[in-house]
């Protein structure tokens, strides 16, 4: 892997407490997902590469430019796209005006250029239709596509998304599972999900945090691997493991020691992230 992005030792308190706690990563091209419960430093991680927060202390490098200096870090910002948690959106802005005052953010200044670029972004994410319809008319998952748009402006060599798929529905998803995996054939993309369905439909490498901490580097299929031997199937819930589910076949899905009566079950994902996460998910670590 070809790393683009390299942290060491990043650290970040809110107050007293530590939110990111002596983070090393290296991100590749493609697209890395990045899963934790809430808490676990996501969101600012995800916040200090996007260089809206500075971290107090450690080092960040992506594409050999340095965050920390400021001729570099407006050099960054250039080739970033970024979709914040928490989109702020102007309500009486149409879709296109929205996107257009972004562009003009990000430096693209020919009006016919940008305005092309402003058409292109919003065709991407099938918002064509919508582009002059008030933001405050649109439904969420119409503005969540509408973020998703103006992180695309530029076409970005890094994108930075955190939660996208939040308000979508499951036909959105699946188009812009379709949109993603295009844009990493030839760049990094990190992207922040509680979906696990989605780093399994998306993500050739995955990182999951827990506490301020990278637990798990790897891939997918790694993180399922993870949970080999810790998970069963039994037609009776069991009576003292912490964490069990009914199935759609009536059957009960187990995760960590065997219940009487169980047989084996081939480990998911999302088995392997529950059981990462310990007592945060309610399993023993």
């Amino acid at each position: 892997m070809t790393t683009t992005i390299d942290i060491r030792a990043l650290t970040k308190h809110y107050g007293a407490t530590p939110v990111l706690d002596g983070i090393d990563l290296g991100v590749g091209s493609g697209v890395t997902g990045l899963l934790g419960p809430n808490g676990a430093g996501k969101t600012t991680l995800l916040r200090c590469l996007a260089t809206t927060l500075a971290p107090d202390s450690g080092e960040i490098r992506a594409f050999g430019l340095d965050p920390a200096d400021r001729g570099q870090r407006t050099a960054l910002r250039r080739r970033l796209g970024y979709l914040p948690q928490n989109p702020g959106a102007y309500p009486h802005f149409t879709a296109f005006e929205l996107v257009d005052y972004v562009a003009i953010l990000k430096e693209i200044t020919d009006r016919r250029e940008r305005h092309r670029e402003v058409r292109r972004v919003l065709a991407e994410v099938d918002l064509s239709d919508r582009a002059g319809t008030k933001v405050r008319k649109l439904s969420g998952g119409m503005r969540q596509r509408l973020a998703l748009a103006q992180a695309l402006l530029g076409e970005p060599d890094l994108l930075i998304l955190d939660e996208p798929t939040v308000g979508l529905d499951p036909e959105q998803r699946m188009r812009f599972r379709a949109l993603v995996s295009r844009l990493g054939e030839d760049r990094t993309v990190l992207l922040s999900t509680h979906q696990t369905e989605d780093v399994a439909a998306l993500c050739e490498r995955v990182v999951v945090m827990r506490g301020g901490h990278v637990v798990f580097e790897g891939t997918p299929a790694g993180l399922a691997t993870a949970a080999s031997g810790q998970v069963w199937l039994s037609d009776h819930p069991p009576a003292a493991s912490r964490l069990f589910w009914r199935t759609a076949d009536g059957r009960y899905r187990t995760l960590g020691e065997r219940p009487a009566g169980a047989v084996p079950a081939a480990p998911a994902i999302e088995d392997g992230y529950l059981l990462l996460l310990g007592d945060a998910a309610g399993v023993a670590a």
